[in-house]
């Protein structure tokens, strides 16, 4: 939201095009709660000159003008270069615009933002969501007596040397740069190269900020969506102690074909303790993932709480299974990763509690709340016997109802989810049980009201229905059940 506005405001005074993007599919499909700019601050940073003197180059019939046909040799070269004053000018204007940004909303950026320790010895440079990542660790890091640091690229072209260099600190002895990208058959991929250069070219013009060289890898991460977790973040920066350590490395995979990737602790958890943390496992086109939706609407405009969702589905979509990740907590939220350790799991078929395992990242104590057809009287015995051992070394709360026959006494087929997202209200707390109702009901209407007003009374009903059919479950202290879950590849398979 911020680098949109920069970007137009630096493209008006520069006079060059920008490309203002964002790094695909997880940023784009993640929900959050945002502060938007007033429309008054977005006035004072767009000059109307500007804009006027932008329109005024634009191609007309009324004033025309030959532009971009075939130059021969003799000019064109010559013609290509003319652009070189505006780039170098670049760097300082979009530095300029920051700090005008920052006057008028308290938001300093810089061309690479510097965070972490002021005597850091290894450093992490990076772009995009994943630096977000990366800061969380660094700053858990740094509390434990590391010195690490991470660099923050916001202007990736042109690449302003004199800048990275004041940004980076006299201490470092290893960077490490992570590119989001496969270049096969480079050297190395972009940003490294980038980095690479500069460094090189200021050690041999003696303006080297650091005593030495430092010690330079790259590596790439989070390709397609993939995973980048802290436990991730942190063997990156690991890898820097080593003497030696691994140029042209993976992280997030497992290559066993040329074994380029990084070890790392998957239990490595750094998220504080006031951001409930919950999972919602359900089937495609179920109303899951619209559903949590709403809540996180209903917490982030209700409540004082910032709220982040993101929903994780294959290409079937319909019919499939789909999880969804739902933090919410006091402090902004700026965690780009799927949730490791959940403090609630709520689960929305039975079906997934006989298949797979869906207390696999439960944390200790957590909430359990899951959809089944048996009441809490006799559901324990239809559980596997691993998930038993699972509700009972790890303390889980648990809670049953059944959702699917509330919604087919009320009329509601077998579309679960506001009757499962009226449970997770009820248990979890963070809205009065009555005024959680209510906005559940106001989102009911906004979601539902298009489809006629006999759709929306129906899911009333089901909302009214619900708590009365809630039931908590006093879990045993040994695990009894005869069943367990089938085994994803068999046992008489070969090796």
């Amino acid at each position: 939201h911020d680098m949109a506005l920069l970007s137009q405001s630096a493209s008006l005074k520069s006079r060059i095009p920008f490309i203002h993007f964002f790094d695909g599919f997880r940023t784009s499909h993640e929900v959050n709660k945002l502060n938007l700019i007033p429309d008054e601050d977005i006035r004072a940073m767009i000059d109307p000159d500007l804009v006027r003197e932008h329109r005024g180059r634009g191609l007309n019939p009324d004033r025309p003008v030959m532009r971009g046909t075939a130059q021969n040799p003799d000019v064109s070269f010559q013609a290509r270069e003319t652009v070189n004053p505006f780039y170098d000018r670049l760097p300082a204007i979009v530095q300029e615009t920051m700090d005008e940004f920052a006057t008028l909303t308290g938001r300093q950026y810089k061309l690479f933002d510097y965070f972490g320790h002021p005597e850091a010895e290894r450093v992490a440079v990076i772009i995009g969501s994943g630096a977000q990542t990366l800061i969380e660790t660094v700053n858990y890091l740094v509390k434990h007596g590391q010195k690490v640091g991470i660099i923050n690229v916001r202007l990736v072209l042109p690449f302003s040397a004199e800048h990275f260099l004041t940004a980076l600190p006299s201490t470092v002895k290893a960077i490490a740069v992570l590119d989001r990208v496969k270049s096969p058959g480079a050297s190395g991929e972009p940003l490294y190269g980038d980095v690479v250069t500069v460094l090189a070219e200021a050690y041999a013009n003696g303006k080297l900020p650091t005593q030495t060289l430092p010690r330079i890898i790259g590596g790439r991460y989070g390709l397609s969506s993939k995973e980048f977790t802290p436990a991730m973040a942190e063997a990156v920066l690991d890898e820097l102690k080593k003497d030696t350590p691994k140029n042209h490395f993976t992280i997030g995979i497992d290559d066993d074909v040329t074994h380029t990737s990084l070890d790392y602790d998957p239990s490595f958890d750094i998220e504080p303790d006031d951001v409930v943390r919950a999972l919602f496992i359900g089937l495609g086109a179920d109303g899951t993932v619209g559903a949590n939706k709403n809540s996180i609407k209903i917490i982030g405009e209700s409540t004082p709480l910032y709220a982040q969702g993101y929903f994780v589905y294959d290409s079937k979509k319909s019919g499939s299974r789909t999880v969804s990740h739902v933090r919410f907590g006091p402090k902004p939220i700026n965690s780009p990763y799927l949730i490791q350790s959940a403090s609630f799991i709520g689960c929305h078929q039975f079906v997934f509690a006989e298949k797979i395992d869906v207390l696999e990242n439960a944390r200790q104590g957590a909430t359990f709340l899951l959809n089944s057809p048996y009441g809490p009287e006799e559901v324990w015995e239809h559980l596997p016997r691993s998930t038993q051992q699972q509700l009972i070394d790890k303390e889980i709360k648990f809670y049953v109802i059944d959702a699917s026959k509330v919604a087919r006494e009320t009329g509601m087929g077998n579309r679960t989810n506001t009757i499962m997202q009226t449970c997770f209200f009820a248990i979890s707390g963070v809205l009065p049980k009555d005024e959680a109702i209510a906005k559940i009901k106001e989102s009911i209407k906004k979601t539902y009201g298009k489809k006629g007003e006999d759709v929306v009374k129906k899911n009333y009903v089901a909302v009214d229905q619900t708590i009365a059919r809630l039931y908590p479950v006093e879990v045993p202290t040994i695990a009894t059940s005869a069943i367990d879950r089938p085994r994803v590849v068999s046992e008489a398979a070969p090796d």
